[in-house]
This record gives structure tokens, C-alpha cells and sequence, in this order.
């Protein structure tokens, strides 16, 4: 019986996948392969590789978003992530997805088919920065065989359907958008009024992948933005608490199955 996980994205919210996976390992609940988009992919890789959840917690306490992000020249997008590749290579202990303790697979999107696009080998660095572009803010990646690739969210925003596809038996998926967002007001732009309406459109399209889970944990991390870095410690604290509260859940799906 293999034990599979499914990160959403959720920029800096994704800290809270750190939270989750502390209280996991330390319940001992097995963790036997790995799909993650966006934030997920970042945090989903970095445990694939063998860091342990406190030290992608230590890892993420020295990151900013000038080690993320820098301009783009490039017209497809305001900004770069080759920095992110950079961090990748500073704190991951492996540099491909043949080297992972883990098996992992990065989720990002081909841009011209709308296709999902599951990266479960070659280089680590590559695949979680294309799974982390997001669309209009990040450039997106082109591969090998000349696809524009932009974030995983685009059409998988939680990851459910590629981690039982690598062969899960038990899915413990973990949403950072179905909790919503209490912090944002009333837009103001069509700018506004659009990437609001695109948030709202990822939370329905990710609560539909909810019914192939097993188990759904949602940290009440709405009141946090997700651009919010400085939050760190608070994003971790509200994934830890999340995941306690559906532990007896998972340990009891676990001996069913």
C-alpha cells in the first residue's frame, strides 16, 4: 500500500507545506512518492530530495524575493525566476529526480496544447521553476522540445491525478486555496477585479480535484497573503495545526486500506 501526496501552489503560503510534512514525519506516517504544482513543487521536491521538514523550514527562513525572482526582459512576463534555480542548487542535497530518496514529479502546463505537463525526471531545478511560473508575472520556460511552459495551477492546481498515477494507493492532498481569502477588499481595477476573479477560478477548479483524495488538509491560512514571506513561521504553525487535525483520519485510512 503506497501512502501518496499532492501539494497545491500558493506562493507564500507555501510555507505551510513544511508545517504538514513536520507533523507527518513525526507521526510517522509514510510517504512513498510525491506530486506538487507551483509552491508545492518547491516544497514537494526539496523533501523528495531528503531535506527534512526543519530544514526547509531553515531554508525558507533565509529566502526573499530577490532570491525568487529578479526583471524580465522579456515581454511574456514582468519578472524572471531564473534566481529561484540558484536556491534550488544552494539547499537541495540532489540535482535530478533520479537522485530523490523520494519519487517526485513537478506539475506545470503546456501554454499552446493547455495541457498538463508532469516532469518526473531530468533536472530539478528546471521543472520546479516551470511549474512555478505563473502566467503574466513570471517568463515562461521553453523545454527541449520547444513547449512555453507556465505554472502547473493553470490546469492542475492541486495534483491529485499525477500522484496516483505514479501508483497511489492513498492520496493525502494538501489545499492552500480552498481556505479563500479574507484579506482582499473590494477591487478597485479591472486589474484587481481580474486576478481576484482568476483566484476564485483556481479554488473551484481545485476543490474538484478534492473527490480523487483520500484526505484533504486546508490550513486556515486565508487572512495571509500570499506574497507575504515574513509570515513564515505563521504559515507553518496554521500547516502544522491543519495536518494534526486530520492525523487520526489519515492513521485510520492507513490501517483500513
Amino acid at each position: 500500500m503506497k501512502v501518496g501526496l499532492a501539494l497545491s501552489g500558493g506562493g507564500a503560503r507555501g510555507f505551510a507545506h513544511a508545517g504538514v510534512l513536520k507533523v507527518l514525519v513525526e507521526n510517522g506516517i509514510p510517504v512513498d512518492m510525491i506530486a506538487g504544482t507551483s509552491a508545492g513543487a518547491f516544497a514537494g521536491g526539496a523533501f523528495a530530495a531528503g531535506m527534512s521538514p526543519d530544514e526547509i523550514a531553515k531554508m525558507c527562513d533565509a529566502i526573499r524575493w530577490r532570491h525568487l525572482a529578479r526583471p524580465s526582459l522579456s515581454p511574456l512576463g514582468l519578472l524572471s525566476n531564473a534566481p529561484m534555480a540558484r536556491v534550488i542548487e544552494r539547499y537541495f542535497p540532489v540535482s535530478t529526480f533520479g537522485e530523490c530518496r523520494t519519487p517526485f514529479a513537478a506539475v506545470a502546463c503546456d501554454f499552446a496544447k493547455g495541457n498538463e505537463v508532469v516532469f518526473a525526471a531530468g533536472d530539478l531545478a528546471q521543472a520546479i521553476r516551470a511549474s512555478c511560473a505563473v502566467p503574466g508575472v513570471f517568463t515562461p520556460l521553453k523545454d527541449t522540445n520547444g513547449r512555453l511552459l507556465v505554472d502547473g495551477g493553470v490546469v492542475s492546481p492541486m495534483p491529485v491525478s499525477a500522484v496516483r498515477a505514479m501508483g497511489a494507493d492513498l492520496v493525502i492532498a494538501v489545499d492552500l486555496m480552498a481556505c479563500g481569502a479574507t484579506f482582499r477588499s473590494h477591487p478597485r481595477t479591472a486589474l484587481g477585479l481580474g486576478l481576484q476573479s482568476a483566484m476564485m477560478i483556481l479554488r473551484a477548479v481545485s476543490r474538484t480535484q478534492h473527490y480523487d483524495a483520500d484526505v484533504v488538509i486546508i490550513p486556515q491560512i486565508a487572512h495571509l497573503r500570499p506574497d507575504q514571506l515574513g509570515k513564515r513561521d505563521e504559515f507553518i504553525a496554521l500547516g502544522e495545526q491543519a495536518a494534526l487535525e486530520k492525523l487520526e483520519t489519515i492513521k485510520s485510512l492507513i490501517s483500513n486500506k
